[in-house]
């Protein structure tokens, strides 16, 4: 296993919330924050930002185990693993939890779109970083 890339995995976590706050405010306007509340002190986004980073962490470990030197010989792998890690697991949750809260299917889609989105961006980080 190699070092794990610890810029990245905090860089792939900041535009992850970056990319988050711009889906649900200007490019959307879902007027829905990213993590609703009245937390003046920013916890709200300390969670998202922690939930990002925990995500982060796991895709870096997965890099490292991966290898430098099988990536840099098949970079798609970086999509491919992050990409498939939202496809699998997190937009099915997603799906799954606006279903059972009777959401309207288009805020279902752009809730899953943006969490598929951050897993690709995060991604790009590793590989531009690699």
């Amino acid at each position: 296993m190699g070092p794990v890339n610890w810029l990245a995995v905090f860089l792939a976590a900041a535009l992850a919330v970056a990319i988050g706050l711009v889906w649900n405010g200007p490019l959307f306007r879902t007027g829905r924050q990213l993590l609703p509340g009245n937390d003046e002190r920013g916890g709200n986004y300390i969670l998202v930002a922690l939930i990002f980073l925990i995500g982060s962490v796991m895709l870096g470990h997965n890099f490292a185990r991966i290898g430098a030197e099988t990536l840099s010989v098949k970079p798609w792998l970086y999509f491919m693993q992050s990409g498939g890690i939202a496809i699998a697991f997190i937009v099915p949750a997603v799906w799954l939890t606006h279903l059972r809260n009777r959401s309207e299917p288009m805020r279902r889609v752009v809730d899953c779109l943006f969490w598929l989105v951050a897993y690709l961006a995060m991604g790009l980080v590793f590989w531009a970083l690699s």
